[in-house]
């Protein structure tokens, strides 16, 4: 299985992920990232998580239509929910996802 097939399978099995699109050579993703990360761990306990450097995985980047980074890509319940590119707040993605989120879980 190669990884988009792998990243396929974690989107139709979990309620809900997220794909955090990035490269080494992004300021921004470094400095975005981790608080992303930690805010979305802190409020949405049954969300995964993968990190796809676009640098070395091109292919995926392409396979989603990601052109620009950082790009945060949202599936709720197999579908794509959310996607922001370049100029996004942490609050502004996790607002975003509360509801939604909320709504499945209940």
């Amino acid at each position: 299985m190669n990884r988009i097939q792998e990243i396929e399978k974690t989107v139709k099995e979990n309620l809900a992920v997220m794909l955090y699109f990035s490269a080494p050579t992004c300021n921004v993703c470094h400095a975005l990232k981790p608080k992303l990360l930690e805010a979305i761990e802190t409020n949405f306990k049954e969300f995964k998580i993968i990190s796809v450097d676009t640098s070395l995985e091109q292919e995926i980047a392409a396979h989603y239509s990601v052109f620009a980074i950082p790009t945060v890509l949202v599936f709720l319940d197999g579908r794509e929910f959310l996607r922001k590119s370049r100029h996004m707040s942490v609050d502004e993605v996790v607002r975003a996802i509360q509801r939604p989120y909320e709504i499945m879980l209940s």
